[in-house]
């Protein structure tokens, strides 16, 4: 089956814009039903930057799954503070179905191999769950939606993982039988700096959505200049078997993918020469 992505443009109507994507993509029926529990795993490193999915993405995420009897919203513990802290950041969301979810504090959980460590993963993160990723769209070489996995593991102290990033990452994608729908949320776009959470940001209202979370990741990189050929975690993962990272094998629709990226380039070159000349 060819992997598939979506862009969508938006100005204010984020639900109508996933909407549409997700239609381009050919729904999420057999993903959105009364039976499976829905996991959506926000990435969020520091809560005290905007480098995380805003809130109207993830509200839009939640109302896509109308049918689903309960939604968490995942995060963990890491050493900016508890995972439970970082989602109250998408407090205004939260109800009976749609519940706020720390993966640290499950007492539940299945024994993985994460990169010859045994490391516990919270039940919710298991088939038949459905499990979303979503993240911002940023120009950084270890990824996205794929680099949101190494919140998966519950201790906080995640920095020994660094070293062995890539594996780290796809024997988590692994343990969960892979995402099943990843959202790239490029409401802005965060520019290359020296630590992500130093990142400048460019308004570019724009989704990319896929149920090929390495096809998502590769079709992004190259929006924002990179060269998915030269990520490692991409090219890893299409060695393991795990997704497509070759972009002339992916089927972009929506808005024109080699318009969109002159936008973007014209754009962030133009912050880059903004960012130049401020005192």
């Amino acid at each position: 089956m060819v992997s598939k992505v979506a862009i969508v443009e938006f100005n204010g109507d984020v639900q109508r814009s996933l909407k549409q994507a997700l239609k381009l993509i050919g729904n999420i029926d057999d993903l959105n039903t009364k039976e499976r529990p829905v996991v959506i795993k926000v990435g969020v490193f520091n809560h005290k930057t905007k480098t995380h999915s805003t809130v109207n993405v993830v509200d839009a995420i939640v109302n896509s799954f109308n049918r689903a009897p309960q939604i968490f919203l995942a995060e963990s513990d890491n050493y900016k503070g508890t995972g439970t802290e970082r989602l109250q950041i998408w407090k205004n969301l939260f109800t009976e179905r749609v519940v706020p979810f720390n993966l640290s504090d499950d007492p539940n959980t299945t024994t993985v191999k994460i990169a010859d460590e045994e490391i516990g993963f919270s039940h919710i993160l298991f088939k038949p769950n459905v499990f979303v990723s979503t993240h911002v769209l940023r120009a950084y070489e270890v990824g996205s939606i794929v680099k949101n996995l190494l919140g998966l593991i519950p201790d906080a102290k995640k920095a020994r993982f660094h070293k062995k990033l890539e594996t780290t990452l796809l024997d988590a994608y692994d343990a969960i039988g892979r995402i099943d729908l990843a959202v790239l949320d490029g409401t802005y776009t965060y520019h290359r700096a020296k630590t992500i959470a130093s990142a400048q940001r460019t308004k570019t209202n724009t989704l990319l959505v896929g149920r090929d979370a390495i096809a998502v990741e590769a079709v992004g990189a190259a929006l924002v200049g990179l060269d998915p050929k030269k990520m490692p975690v991409i090219q890893k993962a299409v060695k393991r078997g795990l997704g497509e990272g070759n972009l002339r094998k992916i089927e972009v629709v929506g808005v024109s993918f080699q318009n969109l990226k002159e936008r973007f380039r014209q754009l962030l070159k133009a912050a880059k020469k903004k960012r130049r000349h401020q005192p």
